[in-house]
Parts: C-alpha cells; sequence; structure tokens
C-alpha cells in the first residue's frame, strides 16, 4: 500500500471516530480545501471546520471505500450518516474525494457532491423546493461559513 493511500485510510479512520486532531495534522501548513457548501479554506479554516463537524457531530457514522493513491494524487468514495443539527433531519450525504499530496501530507483536498441532494434531506420542503436555486445554496454557503467563523472565534476566546 503507498503511504497517501494508507495516508486517507487513516484520515477516513480518524473522522469515523470523531477524532479531528488526526485528521487536522493530515494537512499541510498550506493546504487549501473545496467542497459545495463551504466552498474553498486555507489549512487553518479546513483544520477548524473539521473541529467543528467532529464536536458537533451527531448521530454521526461514516464508510470510505476505493481508496486509490500515488505520490501524487489520490481519491476516495465516503459516505456520512448523521443529524443535521439545524433542522434534526437524518442526512446520507455520498461525497467523492479528490486529493493532491506533497511530502507525506494532504496539500489539496477537493470534496465533490450535490448540494441539492444534501439540501432536500436536511431541510426538508424548503430544500426540495428550492436547493437547486442559486438562492437557497447562496444562503446555506453563508450560513455555513458564519458558523466556522463563530465556531473559530468562540475557539480563540476560550484559548486566550
Amino acid at each position: 500500500m503507498h503511504p497517501n493511500e494508507k495516508l486517507i485510510h487513516d484520515f477516513y479512520k480518524a473522522f469515523a471516530s470523531l477524532d479531528y486532531g488526526t485528521m487536522q495534522n493530515a494537512y499541510a501548513d498550506d493546504a487549501i480545501f473545496y467542497d459545495p457548501v463551504f466552498e474553498q479554506l486555507t489549512a487553518g479554516e479546513v483544520r477548524a471546520m473539521w473541529q467543528m463537524l467532529c464536536t458537533n457531530a451527531k448521530g454521526f457514522s461514516l464508510t470510505h471505500r476505493r481508496v486509490i493513491a500515488d505520490a501524487d494524487y489520490g481519491s476516495c468514495d465516503w459516505t456520512a450518516h448523521y443529524i443535521f443539527s439545524a433542522t434534526g433531519r437524518s442526512v446520507v450525504n455520498k461525497i467523492h474525494a479528490h486529493f493532491r499530496f506533497q511530502h507525506g501530507k494532504i496539500l489539496e483536498h477537493q470534496d465533490n457532491f450535490s448540494l441539492y441532494k444534501w439540501s432536500r434531506q436536511a431541510l426538508g420542503l424548503p430544500g426540495l423546493f428550492l436547493g437547486w436555486s442559486g438562492y437557497m445554496q447562496k444562503k446555506i454557503r453563508k450560513q455555513a461559513k458564519a458558523n466556522l467563523h463563530n465556531f473559530t472565534a468562540v475557539k480563540e476566546k476560550t484559548s486566550s
């Protein structure tokens, strides 16, 4: 098994255990992350995102499969089951991840999934009827970024 393939397996095993510290350590100091909700995040922001998601997780489980990696690139499929805290609704999110590696760390990480499918599950009728729209997707992104900003601000306040 290539070391970067092991890195992906270890990353998702840590995620399944809600071990955000191990996940955070998998990223290079200048890493970037992208997904349809948070869009582009810096290394510090993605580390905070994983901590926020892990510490707030309810009814969470995760599986991963089809891990492929070489010295430069990797990918895998992963599925998260959880309760979306804002609505109490159950979500099953199927994601395809792409990675770029440098010096045994994740340099670039992109998660791909349907924001519309996610919004139908997480938001119910509003997601069903409006989740496809730019208006609703912009609102989802704005709320996610505000949650991350608030989480980071509270974390900084409590650590000082």
